[in-house]
């Protein structure tokens, strides 16, 4: 269901921030929802992320056996925290502003195998079903050594299934190389915004890519139809899978040892604000949601999206989540940042942290590519587009009021900020290289 064009003017009505969305400006919503409401809708509790992270350990043999990349940490897919200083005094001298506390980067970018945060949602949900299947049928307990799914037999057995997933890109990159590697025959239904090269390394492990001249929801809908038509095929839809949010939240359970190497502490006196990419909403939702139930109450977070596709923001400050696209309150849905080009937000993930989440902001594609250039020559760090969303954020805090409204001058001096990276260090060098040269002369300009 999609607004018509008298609703859509009398929601413009109502939210007057819709008019300067349509017009292609930054804009920061705070979420007035969260002081209004004290009602717990996360859907996930902190027993399941600890299961979830269990099953990623059995599976950690089996991805140190078939993907050379991930032995050095034993099969564990994870990434490192940055502090980021030279890109914080970059963007003080830009802004003309100075960051209270410390900024540093959750660096999901550099996640083997599918260089990107999907690779924690994706994978897990793939091996999740694999594992299902394996031990309805059988074949394994979750007492053994988890290496013996890279053997030919059970390559053969998962042959036999079928996995099916619509996507911009990342999330296709994550299921298509983890469902390749079991074996299962794989497709991916990819939207107009995908990138060649993605979809060139899919075809390379035998993974079918169907395009679309369409955005992310055709793409969605038609790999949905088409996986109910197939027998023995499982469909991971991004709009509404559970165990896809579950498998970002155990990224809470990883930050919370990397915070506690390096002496980080969050309670009351030193507050946790993260800034977080948003497309559907699946990765951040699941992230943000671990987070609180790991971390507790004193973590803050922001979703940021692309200026043409604020979907999640249009969706949480209209209540309409899902019901709404951006195309809806004419916004044209365009933009570089092909992991969140995406113009209808999951309602699953709206609804879970509508009563949680501090704020939505926007953020130009021109600025996406100055701080991708700035990031690679200051902290050589390889970062695509939609990996820069939340880069601004710590400045979006602060400007909208939110930052003083909240935090005490105290806090506020020992907050850690923390960017959350998305994807970039599987970009073609040619391809990363372009992307530098533009954002180095937007800069200069």
């Amino acid at each position: 269901m999609t607004k018509g064009k008298q609703e859509v003017d009398h929601l413009e009505a109502r939210w007057p921030l819709i008019t300067a969305m349509k017009g292609g400006q930054e804009v920061t919503w705070l979420n007035e929802q969260k002081s209004m409401s004290t009602e717990d809708q996360l859907p996930i509790q902190l027993e399941e992320i600890e299961d979830a992270e269990a099953r990623l350990r059995r599976f950690a043999p089996f991805l140190g056996a078939v993907f050379p990349e991930t032995r050095d940490s034993a099969g564990v897919i994870e990434s490192p925290l940055l502090e980021i200083g030279r890109m914080k005094a970059f963007l003080e001298a830009y802004h003309q502003e100075k960051i209270e506390g410390q900024l540093y980067m959750k660096a999901d970018h550099l996640l083997p195998v599918a260089g990107s945060v999907k690779a924690r949602g994706g994978m897990y949900e793939v091996l999740k079903h694999a594992e299902q299947l394996a031990i309805e049928n059988g074949l394994l307990s979750t007492e053994e050594d988890y290496s013996k799914l890279a053997s030919k037999e059970m390559r053969k057995f998962f042959s036999r299934y079928s996995l099916a997933v619509g996507s911009t890109g990342n999330l296709g990159l994550s299921i298509g190389m983890t469902g390749a590697a079991l074996g299962f025959q794989t497709t991916v239904h990819m939207s107009i915004d995908a990138k060649e090269w993605k979809k060139r390394r899919l075809r390379e492990r035998g993974v079918q890519v169907i395009e679309y001249a369409d955005d992310y929801s055709r793409a969605v809908e038609e790999g949905r139809t088409l996986s109910a038509q197939t027998k023995n095929s499982f469909f991971i839809d991004d709009e509404h899978s559970r165990e896809l949010f579950l498998g970002y939240s155990t990224a809470a359970l990883r930050l919370k040892e990397q915070f506690q190497e390096r002496g980080l502490l969050v309670d009351k006196d030193h507050p946790l604000i993260v800034y977080l990419p948003c497309g559907v909403g699946g990765a951040p939702g699941g992230i943000f949601a671990g987070l609180k139930r790991v971390f507790g109450e004193h973590v803050y977070s922001f979703f940021a999206e692309p200026v043409q596709a604020p979907c999640m923001l249009l969706g949480l400050m209209t209540g309409l989540h899902d019901r709404i696209a951006v195309q809806d309150a004419g916004i044209h849905l365009a933009t570089e940042a092909d992991g969140l080009a995406v113009g209808r937000a999951s309602s699953f993930v709206g609804r879970a942290v509508a009563n949680d989440l501090d704020g939505v902001f926007t953020i130009s594609d021109d600025q996406l590519f100055t701080y991708l250039g700035q990031m690679a020559k200051l902290e050589g760090e390889y970062l695509e587009p939609s990996a820069l969303a939340g880069v601004e954020g710590p400045f979006r805090a602060k400007r909208s009021g939110w930052l003083e409204r909240h935090l005490t001058d105290e806090q506020r001096a020992n907050a850690v900020h923390l960017v959350w990276s998305t994807g970039g260090s599987l970009v073609p060098q040619e391809e990363m290289a372009a992307m530098i040269r533009k954002g180095e002369q937007l800069f200069s300009q």
